[in-house]
């Protein structure tokens, strides 16, 4: 007898595993953000079942997901996960932007007044009284070997300083 006769049968935990992979991805596209969302390559069925899935809550729930899961064997898997995980990556510049704003804040805590008065200048918006406060909050803090609570409060202001500044440069634009 030759093996030509009987089907071959797939590897039903191999099935399983990859279900559940397209479970768990059509989960993660359902918890993603709307703007998010639409940075994905999905087809307009599929975008409907995400957005259905979001009002549901469990049951529903899962029974969305099983549907997702099947409508996903006619998308693109690999180029939705690629784009997930580009989305959950940091960008270079947003790094660059946080250890920027770590170095403004270390520097004015250690007393750089050239920085504080650049600083001024570069952001018209800034609350000479506020920063130079959490300055010398932060300070204290640090030499009494405190908990950092006003080093955060500076770097958050630090923060929202170049947002406010970024959002107005953007909108001028």
């Amino acid at each position: 007898m030759s093996d030509s006769k009987y089907a071959i049968r797939p590897n039903k935990t191999q099935i399983k595993r990859e279900v559940k992979v397209l479970n768990d991805l059509g989960k993660e596209l359902i918890e993603l953000a709307p703007a998010s969302l639409k940075k994905v390559p999905l087809s307009d069925t599929m975008l409907v079942a995400i957005k259905d899935g979001k009002r549901f809550s469990r049951g529903a729930l899962q029974r969305q997901l099983r549907r997702i899961a099947s409508l996903m064997q006619h998308e693109d898997v690999e180029a939705i996960q690629q784009e997930l995980a580009r989305q959950k990556q940091p960008s270079k510049q947003q790094t660059a932007e946080f250890h920027q704003l770590e170095q403004w804040r270390d520097r004015l805590i250690e007393g750089d007044e050239k920085l504080l008065t650049d600083l001024i200048d570069q952001f018209p918006s800034t609350d000479r009284q506020k920063i130079r406060q959490l300055v010398r909050n932060a300070a204290l803090e640090r030499k009494r070997e405190k908990p950092p609570k006003s080093a955060r409060a500076l770097f958050k202001y630090l923060s929202e300083l170049k947002k406010t500044t970024t959002d107005e440069e953007s909108d001028s634009t």
